[in-house]
């Protein structure tokens, strides 16, 4: 039996508003080469996400459409991204690697019309890179939460109070659900602690300002399916 071909994402991307429009041939062009190199890759590309009239040199968590593809690759397991070329994910090298740093992390190849794989390199200043994007990352997530420690035990002192129970807000619930997914490529799931440092390290913390307990990361999920 034939095996079928691997699912695959597209994303386009054009840098200024002259280039967006019927009589312009950027995005068209792109089609053509990811689905040229679709064909012969034997890889079937089942959406395609576009970002009109974008710097390469804009930052990726601000794009609209590359923040649509995020949330379709958790949603759905599609592991494998074409892009005509690498620029076209950005045009300056640091957003290029942020940009296939956060593929990285949801276990998905970034491949090229020309066939790089953008995910794989050997080249010692990309690596770098990426190491210190991720320590950066990481760092900025801790400071996020220590400036939410420290407003809430602020107010805390000046009021006697934080906070009353209330529900959790939707986008806590919609984390939630999303760190419960099972990786794509692996197969696995998170653990209820696991999800519950994950949530931490976003600045998801109990009315406490402690991590969720096993427990009321139980009760997020439960919330989420209800």
């Amino acid at each position: 039996m034939a095996r079928s071909p691997t699912k695959a994402l597209a994303y386009y991307r054009t840098s200024s508003a002259a280039n967006v429009g019927n009589d312009k041939d950027s995005q068209e062009r792109q089609r053509r080469a990811v689905a040229a190199y679709a064909r012969s890759a034997k890889l079937n590309v089942v959406e395609e996400f576009y970002d009109p009239a974008v710097s390469g040199d804009d930052a990726i968590e601000a794009r609209p459409g590359f923040s649509a593809m995020l949330d379709r690759i958790e949603g759905n397991g599609v592991s494998t991204v074409i892009v005509e070329g690498a620029d076209r994910l950005a045009r300056s090298v640091v957003a290029q690697e942020l940009g296939v740093m956060v593929l990285i992390e949801r276990g998905v190849r970034v491949l090229t019309a020309s066939g790089q794989d953008l995910t794989e390199t050997d080249d010692p200043a990309k690596v770098a890179m990426r190491q210190m994007a991720a320590v950066f990352s990481q760092f900025e997530k801790a400071r996020l939460v220590a400036k939410l420690r420290a407003a809430r035990d602020r107010k805390r002192t000046e009021t006697g109070r934080c906070e009353g129970r209330k529900p959790p807000s939707p986008e806590l619930v919609r984390e939630a659900k999303r760190l419960a997914r099972r990786n794509p490529r692996t197969g696995k799931k998170r653990s209820l602690r696991g999800i519950s440092r994950e949530l931490a390290a976003l600045g998801h913390t109990g009315p406490t300002g402690n991590p969720y307990s096993a427990e009321g990361v139980r009760k997020l999920l439960a919330r989420a399916a209800a």
